[in-house]
C-alpha cells in the first residue's frame, strides 16, 4: 500500500482528528491542501461528488468520512490500537455522539463571529470571503438532517455536558489509560473551544476534560510532506485500486454487485457519487468510477451515515 494522502485544510476539525490520528499510528503521510469551499475540481475527481473534509487517498483508493479512515488506518497499523478496550458498542456510541451531537454543538460557538476559530484563522478573511463560508455551510446542510443551534442554545447545551463528560473519564482518557476511537472524536469536538486560546477558558472548570484536550493536541500531526492536488491525482492515475475481497450486497434495495449505486451521506453534504458498486456489506461501501485526469479510481464509504440509491 502506498503512502497515505491525507485532503484537509487547516482548520477544519475532522481533519485535526484525522491528523491526530494519522500521527498516533506513526505514519508518514502526504498532505494536500484542498478549498474550504466549493468548487472543488480536484477533489471531485478523485470522489465523484462527495465534498466534505477530510479525504484519505491511498493510491487509487479513496476513503470517505473520519470513521471509516480510522478502521483503515488500524489495518494498516494495528498498534497501537484504536480499540484498546475492544470494538465496544459503549465505544462506538460515544464516538458518534461526540462526532454529531457534540460537534454541532461545540461549532457555532467556536466559529462565532469575532471570537474563536474566525479570529485565530479568518482574521484576514473580507466580508465576501466570510459570506461565501456561510453559504457554502448552509448549501451544505440543505435537506439533511444537521441542525446548527444559536450560539446562547449551544453554550447551554455545553453547561449541561461538560460536566458529563468530565466524569466520564476513566484515567488520562474516557475509558482508562489508553486512547481509543472515542477519545479523538471527543477530542474532534472539543476542537473548536479549545484551539482558540479566547475559548479555551470554557474548560476551565473542567481539570481531567482540558488536560485531555492538551494531551490529545500533543500527539501532533507526524511527519509529512507537503504535496500539490495535481500530484495526488496523479498518484491515483498512475496507481491500481486494492482488489475488493469478500463481496456482498447486503440491503441494497435490489441493486447488485456491477449495477450503478448513488451514494451519499445521510446527514449533510448530499452530494450523490455514482459508480459500479462493488461492496455493500454491514460496514463498508465501495463503488468504482473512472474520471479523464484521476483514472480508475475506487471510492469508500462507511455504512452506518450513508446510503445507497439507484441512481436518478
Amino acid at each position: 500500500m502506498t503512502e497515505p494522502v491525507l485532503h484537509h485544510y487547516p482548520y477544519s476539525p475532522f481533519a485535526e482528528k484525522a491528523r491526530v490520528m494519522l500521527a498516533y499510528k506513526g505514519l508518514t503521510w502526504k498532505s494536500v491542501q484542498i478549498p474550504p469551499v466549493l468548487p472543488k475540481p480536484d477533489v471531485v475527481a478523485l470522489t465523484g461528488g462527495y465534498r466534505k473534509t477530510p479525504i484519505l487517498q491511498f493510491g487509487a483508493d479513496i476513503y470517505c468520512d473520519t470513521a471509516l479512515i480510522a478502521r483503515v488506518l488500524e489495518r494498516v497499523a494495528p498498534e497501537p490500537s484504536f480499540f484498546p478496550q475492544g470494538d465496544t458498542v459503549a465505544v462506538q456510541a460515544a464516538a458518534h455522539f461526540f462526532d454529531n451531537a457534540l460537534f454541532g454543538i461545540t461549532v457555532p460557538v467556536g466559529f462565532a463571529p469575532g471570537s474563536g476559530m474566525n479570529k485565530l484563522f479568518f482574521a484576514k478573511a473580507t466580508p465576501e470571503y466570510l459570506a461565501s463560508f456561510g453559504k457554502d455551510r448552509a448549501a451544505m446542510r440543505a435537506g439533511g438532517t444537521v441542525r446548527r443551534g444559536p450560539v446562547h442554545e449551544c453554550k447551554a447545551l455545553l453547561a449541561f455536558l461538560l460536566p458529563k463528560i468530565e466524569a466520564q473519564f476513566a484515567g488520562d482518557y474516557l475509558f482508562g489509560a489508553a486512547p481509543c476511537i472515542a477519545d479523538f472524536s471527543l477530542y474532534n469536538a472539543l476542537w473548536p473551544i479549545w484551539m482558540p486560546a479566547d475559548l479555551r477558558a470554557m474548560l476551565d472548570a473542567f481539570p481531567k476534560t482540558r488536560a485531555f484536550a492538551a494531551r490529545m493536541a500533543a500527539i501532533g500531526h507526524g511527519k509529512f510532506s507537503e504535496i500539490g492536488s495535481d500530484e495526488a491525482i496523479r498518484i491515483a492515475n498512475a496507481s491500481k485500486p486494492e482488489p475488493v475481497g469478500d463481496a456482498v450486497a447486503l440491503e441494497t434495495g435490489g441493486i447488485p454487485l456491477g449495477g450503478q449505486a448513488s451514494v451519499m451521506p445521510v446527514d449533510s453534504g448530499l452530494d450523490p457519487v455514482t459508480g459500479e458498486l462493488l461492496q455493500a456489506s454491514a460496514d463498508e461501501i465501495v463503488v468504482r468510477r473512472t474520471d479523464p485526469r484521476a483514472g480508475t479510481v475506487h471510492v469508500h464509504f462507511p455504512r452506518f451515515g450513508f446510503q445507497i440509491n439507484k441512481p436518478a
